[in-house]
């Protein structure tokens, strides 16, 4: 890989007309997908693929109609990184230079099930760019909580009634439980923002070791939202607070969106399925917590 600083930035100008992964069976507006695909291009040719039981590798490896074009293999569920720790390592005893080894896993195969084997992939220094695309529920086996589901959501696993209104818990941390780990490079990025989540990409691969990125992506099916949304809806969860753009490097966190002003929870909220039930009460919650944490996150981090 080539120096960091000596990069040629890919945008839409410039960014590979060749497709790494298409043909796939995803549903209309599938936001996974596009995080997939963007992540690829920007990889190229040369990059080694894991994918665990999920959305992707359920679209993806369909036989004979298999859509990547690169090395692509599909994993255990809660083995990914400790899989693509092996191609990594395998590739490189063999002698194969000029390569990246990418894991892709939804968020309830990184937050969850999965995250066991990708604190050991950290621990252990492996050169593997890990990207977990956040759906926010368990998409692929009909829409179950996760760890990374948001309060009020209604899943299949925690349904919206009179007394329980969708799911309890707030979304883990997992941006800052990777962080933790004193990860050389860790950044949280949207589809809806596709430059940033570009760049992100880009800098991860140079990175000698592991690195992380976590990237919200939009699902019609298990949200409740027209598919041609897709992208405007990503983007607008960044822009209410919800979702924040952020990096970990040298021991470091900055915001890489610090929005003065934010645009309206409950816009973005009652646009969804899953979020038509809440009151006005529970957007105020939400609404508060939100605000919480901006405030911690602008205290203690370097925004500028």
């Amino acid at each position: 890989m080539s120096s960091a600083n000596t990069l040629t930035r890919i945008t839409p100008k410039n960014i590979t007309d060749q497709e790494f992964f298409y043909g796939h069976k995803a549903c209309a507006g599938c936001g996974g997908s596009l995080a997939v695909r963007l992540a690829l291009k920007v990889l190229g040719e040369r990059t080694y693929a894991a994918f665990p039981a999920g959305c992707m590798a359920a679209v993806g490896f369909i036989y004979p109609q298999m859509a990547f074009t690169n090395n692509a293999i599909i994993t255990t569920f809660p083995g990914v990184a400790s899989m693509a720790s092996g191609i990594a390592v395998g590739a490189k005893a063999l002698g194969i230079q000029n390569f990246k080894t990418v894991a892709f896993a939804g968020d309830g195969g990184t937050a969850d099930i999965g995250l066991q084997a990708l604190s050991g992939m950290i621990d252990r220094g492996d050169d593997v760019l890990y990207i977990c695309y956040d759906n926010e529920a368990y998409m692929n086996t009909g829409i179950q909580k996760s760890g990374l589901t948001p309060f009020g959501t209604q899943t299949t696993t925690t349904p919206a009634g009179k007394n329980i209104h969708g799911s309890k818990t707030q979304k883990k941390n997992l941006f800052e439980i990777i962080a933790a780990h004193d990860i050389p490079y860790a950044a949280t990025a949207s589809i809806g923002y596709p430059q940033d989540y570009i760049d992100k990409v880009q800098k991860a691969a140079q990175v000698k070791g592991p690195a992380f990125i976590h990237v919200y992506a939009s699902c019609p099916t298990g949200w409740g939202t027209p598919t041609e949304t897709s992208v405007e809806i990503a983007k607008e969860a960044v822009d209410c607070g919800l979702f924040f753009l952020a990096e970990y490097e040298n021991g470091d966190y900055r915001l890489t969106r610090n929005p003065k002003q934010f645009a309206s929870v409950a816009d973005y909220l009652k646009k969804q399925g899953r979020f038509k039930h809440l009151s006005d009460a529970d957007i105020a919650s939400i609404e508060a917590h939100r605000d919480h944490k901006w405030e911690r996150m602008r205290r203690m981090w370097n925004h500028q």
